[in-house]
């Protein structure tokens, strides 16, 4: 760079920082704030971003959030919905169940009862022919 460049660069810095001291009463702390503030804006302005933004960038958000509450609804009545539908699937096998053990225990208890007459018939056979053998000892048929 030339020498005429590098003198009315730093030229315009000067300028530029006596502007700034002079608009803070002195205070380079709130110059050195109020410079990063316009440079902020200016970098904004360049980039497009205009204060609006803010607004639409809030309102995005919000519709954001609108979306993730009624996802999260479908979701918690989706499963609600299962939830019903297994309590009924169990409940359904809980009635299968308790109607197979009904079958079950009056099938046992036909063939139990078949067996206590079947053992009754026998003793009673039985205690017949000894009755008739031990009568014959004493006189009787």
């Amino acid at each position: 760079m030339s020498r005429r460049a590098l003198t009315f660069g730093g030229l315009g810095a000067a300028g530029v920082a006596g502007y700034y001291l002079y608009s803070a009463g002195g205070d380079p702390k709130v110059a050195e704030k109020k410079l990063e503030h316009d440079a902020a804006t200016a970098t904004r302005k360049l980039k497009g971003d205009l204060p609006g933004r803010d607004k639409e960038a809030k309102k995005g958000a919000e519709e954001g959030w609108e979306h993730v509450k009624s996802s999260a609804a479908d979701i918690r009545d989706s499963a609600k919905t299962e939830a019903q539908r297994a309590e009924a699937k169990l409940e359904q096998a809980r009635l299968d169940a308790s109607k197979k053990f009904e079958e079950t225990r009056q099938e046992t208890g036909k063939q139990l009862q078949g067996a206590v007459d079947k053992f009754d018939k026998k003793v009673t056979e039985g205690a017949s022919k000894s009755q008739s053998w031990i009568g014959g000892w004493f006189g009787g048929k």
